[in-house]
């Protein structure tokens, strides 16, 4: 999937995980329109912004919730045109239904953390004043989330964090919560999950070790607050959630090696006085694997938008 070279770069083979083109052509045959828009050329960002079909219905001038989306990868790979979160992308716009703005970040080794947060934050910060035809027609920015799987639901959580502490600069825009589908953390110490799915083949210990050797800060160890939010330090944050009334959706899998740090995130926000909503079953780290699972995801994010 991966080379990893002595000068701190990656070799990333593209080929396990193709991109796909944006589809803005209302003709083609497909269940959301997107396209593709530059946020900050310097770095080298971009969105990928998908359009639920029912906004081209001329009898209604209905205002649709915003998503600003991250996509997983281990904060080591893929992107925002990789086929699998086009799809899952398109999906959701088209299920909610939603506008998604998915979030081509800069990826570690060569950017390493804070600098895919710093990109999701600039996206807020862009989506606020961009004139984007889409988004000032079609997106309620009364009702925005932020939402992100593994890795990027690492990032989504760490945005939330500084955005909730910047929510005035961000007006117009208005977050309502944060969804995060089966989130990446790590810690020092191994939990129950991790010893006793040590041999699992989608993450394994030492692979998310290796993960965080790379993406963190230089020097830091796993129980960094990017890394660990539980003794990391991140959590004293966690009251400006509830102060601001934000709601928290949290996904994950019993088969999960990550799946106790899911769990552990849920019960300090719970105990802070967050008001999250749990959906944890049986499954894996991948989500986009079971058709049937996928299907209750698409229910649960819908159900949880419009609640």
């Amino acid at each position: 999937m991966f080379t990893f070279n002595s000068d701190g770069t990656m070799t990333r083979n593209h080929s396990l995980y193709p991109n796909t083109a944006a589809t803005p052509d209302p003709n083609d045959d497909t269940i959301a329109l997107s396209k593709d828009v530059p946020v900050n050329q310097s770095n080298n960002t971009w969105v990928r912004i998908f359009l639920p079909r029912q906004a081209l219905d001329s009898s209604t001038d209905t205002k649709f919730p915003l998503v600003v989306y991250t996509h997983g990868g281990g904060l080591l790979l893929l992107s925002a045109a990789t086929k699998i979160y086009h799809d899952l992308c398109s999906e959701i716009a088209s299920r909610v239904p939603a506008i998604i703005v998915s979030v081509d970040y800069r990826l570690a080794p060569e950017h390493r953390l804070p600098a895919a947060y710093d990109d999701a934050v600039e996206v807020l910060q862009w989506v606020k004043t961009t004139q984007e035809h889409w988004l000032r027609q079609y997106a309620d920015f009364s009702s925005c989330f932020i939402m992100g799987d593994s890795g990027g639901g690492n990032i989504a959580y760490h945005a939330a964090l500084q955005a909730a502490a910047q929510v005035d600069d961000l007006l117009p825009l208005k977050i309502k919560g944060l969804i995060l589908l089966k989130p990446f953390f790590g810690g020092v110490k191994r939990t129950e999950s991790e010893l006793r799915l040590a041999n699992q083949p989608i993450l394994p210990p030492p692979q998310t070790d290796f993960t965080w050797q790379l993406a963190l800060p230089i020097g830091a160890d796993r129980d960094h607050e990017y890394s660990n939010p539980i003794v990391g330090g991140g959590s004293k944050f966690l009251d400006q959630f509830r102060l601001l009334g934000w709601k928290v959706m949290v996904t994950g899998g019993s088969e999960d090696t990550l799946f106790d740090r899911q769990v552990e995130l849920a019960k300090l926000m719970e105990q802070k006085g967050v008001n999250v909503v749990s959906y944890f079953d049986d499954s894996p780290h991948d989500m986009i694997g079971d058709p049937v699972k996928l299907e209750a995801l698409y229910v649960n994010i819908k159900k949880f938008i419009s609640s």
